[in-house]
């Protein structure tokens, strides 16, 4: 018999805020958090905005020395991670922590410290690179360093999904504690991929919005006839989910239940979508008959709505062809018209915005949504937050690769 699962925890670094708190009052009150880059000089790119997390001091949570050899996505893991655990009020001294691990994505990893060091690779030559270049590099250290600072000796894992990572991070973890393999898991995602090669990676594809780099509030309108590309964001999103037993024994708060996963691949292109969301369309399917939840019975969808014409034209399809009739009567947005597109981390954020909809019965709005696109035509929750009884919800990631990635809460009911 497998275990409930519950969501006690919520930690978030992110454009429009850093905290629970903070990014839901951003996110109600439809605040823009895309702005020029200041990260690296942009002035020569075709792409210039971002959504930074422009509030981040590292030494305000973590020792000099320990942040100073993490790369800004790792001490972002660590710093969410702070935050979730104190959210949860979970006491490690008083759990087992054989029983409590981590699974953290990336979609991309330390691209920030790979260019330092490639720079002084070819400027000084092969002697003067660090000796912690490679663990600040690689991607598994957002999990490893979470891990390392709160004694975590539980499954610890990055899973390395694109766009998808921090769902998939949600589900598998889910899956743990549902077979009885862990008591308690942070899990979601982390990136800070605001770099130049990154930027001008994406750009050469054609996937980042080239035209409004002097009006960046506007940028990021997902859904909307105008929409011309995804804008680039940062941050971390980590949920504390832990056995309903568990978290009942400690009288931890309940968010929300986890109760389905759903997980596949659309086999088709590098970077491009499938054709008319077939496979996003059995992706969700497989998290609602995971749920034991039927369409009509999901009252809100946090979309991957990234701002482009293929993801939010299949996104739409998808969504109509699995929901049929009941269509009318989801509701769908994308909180990436605020935060810009957080790539591995973005799953983990819109996770938390998916939970606290539901225990507060209020969605955010899809902002900057003007004007209608032919087909796309469902609630997008349009510039306003709006009051809406939430008995379940989805939130979907779908990245390069084809991978796509669903997850299903309920309102929790003992």
């Amino acid at each position: 018999m497998t275990k409930r699962v519950v969501v006690t925890g919520l930690g978030i670094i992110s454009p429009v805020g850093i905290g629970k708190d903070s990014f839901w009052k951003s996110l109600l009150e439809g605040k823009n958090g895309i702005g020029k880059i200041t990260l690296f000089d942009a002035a020569e790119y075709s792409a210039q905005i971002a959504g930074e997390v422009t509030d981040f001091e590292p030494t305000d949570y973590l020792d000099r020395k320990d942040a100073r050899h993490m790369d800004r996505y790792a001490q972002f893991a660590v710093v969410a991670a702070q935050l979730a655990i104190k959210d949860a009020g979970l006491d490690l001294e008083k759990q087992d922590r054989d029983r409590i691990g981590a699974y953290i994505g990336s979609g991309i990893g330390g691209i920030n410290t790979m260019h330092m060091s490639y720079d002084k690779l070819f400027k000084k030559g092969p002697s003067r690179i660090s000796p912690f270049f490679i663990p600040m590099m690689i991607a598994n250290l957002g999990a490893g360093q979470v891990a390392i600072n709160f004694g975590l000796h539980g499954p610890s894992e990055c899973i390395v999904t694109a766009c998808a990572s921090g769902t998939n991070s949600i589900g598998d973890a889910f899956r743990l504690i549902q077979h009885g393999e862990a008591d308690v898991m942070l899990a979601g995602g982390t990136e800070a991929a605001i770099s130049p090669a990154a930027v001008a990676g994406f750009a050469a594809m054609k996937a980042l919005c080239t035209d409004h780099n002097e009006d960046p509030a506007h940028a990021s309108r997902p859904f909307d006839k105008e929409r011309s590309g995804f804008i680039m964001g940062e941050g971390a999103g980590l949920v504390v989910l832990e056995s309903l037993e568990n978290a009942k024994a400690r009288g931890a708060h309940i968010y929300a239940e986890i109760v389905g996963y759903g997980m596949n691949s659309d086999a088709y292109h590098v970077t491009s979508p499938g054709p008319d969301g077939v496979y996003q369309a059995k992706c969700m399917k497989l998290a609602l008959d995971d749920a034991g939840l039927k369409p009509e019975e999901v009252d809100y969808i946090n979309a991957h709505g990234t701002s482009t014409h293929l993801n939010d034209e299949g996104e739409t399809k998808a969504i109509k062809s699995i929901w049929g009739a009941a269509a009318k009567d989801v509701s769908v947005s994308s909180i990436k018209s605020m935060t810009g597109h957080l790539l591995g981390a973005a799953g983990g954020a819109e996770a938390i915005a998916t939970v606290l909809s539901i225990e507060n019965d209020i969605m955010p709005p899809t902002i900057n949504y003007d004007t209608p696109d032919e087909g796309l035509d469902l609630d997008y929750v349009p510039n306003k937050a709006r009051e809406k009884k939430i008995r379940a919800a989805i939130s979907n990631s779908f990245g390069f690769g084809g991978h796509n990635a669903c997850v299903a809460f309920k309102k929790f009911e003992d």
